[in-house]
């Protein structure tokens, strides 16, 4: 599957979405955008039919974490908005993944990209110690989570860019990896821990890239946009 960078479209509302879309009318690459809970709770599902309208692929980012049973059927619903990709998160364990799987796919046998959060990049080892009371380390965990969602048979998990290369060498380099946690060398991290920028998520093995901020906090973000493709596409 060819590498492709996502745009976190975090906006509270449709106006202030399309307002930043508008900026790539021209653009003969429609960008790839991610959807998240912000956007998604404010404006519902007719905000998904609107862009995918417009021609872009969505990443429906909702991280759906219940019991299988319920995760099953809120994976049906999203099944027919027609999106290219959605997630659980990893600590629901096996059941519920293979739950959503199952939720997810159409009575024709298709379905978008099924992945799974693995630990979110604000997350670091301290607080997952002293928090969660998780005693292995965060590598293991991630690789662990990682291989459960590989069993679970989904196509791939979230993660930080730095853990790519170690969730491919345990889950094989056709299991995907979404990454978020990427900026510019000369950008700001803001509140994420474990970043990387698109050039070295590219060298370590990230299948995608997860930007925002850098991207539609810019001066220029359709210029901040193709920057990111040549560094990680190229």
């Amino acid at each position: 599957m060819q590498r492709d960078v996502i745009i976190a479209c975090d906006f509270k509302s449709a106006e202030d979405t399309f307002k930043f879309l508008d900026l790539f009318r021209d653009e003969a690459r429609k960008p790839f955008l991610k959807i998240g809970m912000e956007l998604f709770y404010a404006e519902g599902p007719e905000i998904v039919r609107e862009i995918k309208r417009r021609g872009h692929k969505i990443f429906l980012d909702l991280k759906l974490h219940d019991i299988p049973n319920t995760v099953k059927k809120a994976m049906a619903v999203l099944s027919r908005l027609d999106v290219d990709m959605c997630n659980v998160h990893a600590a629901g364990t096996i059941e519920m993944m293979k739950a959503a799987l199952e939720g997810l796919t159409r009575a024709d046998g298709t379905r978008p990209l099924l992945i799974a959060v693995t630990q979110l990049t604000s997350t670091s080892e301290e607080r997952m110690r002293s928090e969660l009371l998780i005693d292995a380390s965060i590598n293991d965990t991630i690789v662990k989570y990682a291989q459960n969602t590989r069993d679970a048979g989904l196509d791939g998990v979230v993660c930080s860019p730095l853990e790519a290369g170690m969730v491919h060498a345990a889950c094989g380099e056709g299991f995907l990896t979404i990454t978020p946690g990427v900026r510019f060398a000369d950008g700001d991290v803001a509140d994420q821990v474990r970043v990387t920028t698109p050039a070295r998520a590219r060298e370590i093995g990230s299948d995608f890239i997860v930007v925002g901020r850098p991207i539609t906090a810019a001066e220029d973000p359709v210029a901040a946009y193709r920057r990111c493709v040549a560094e990680f596409v190229g």
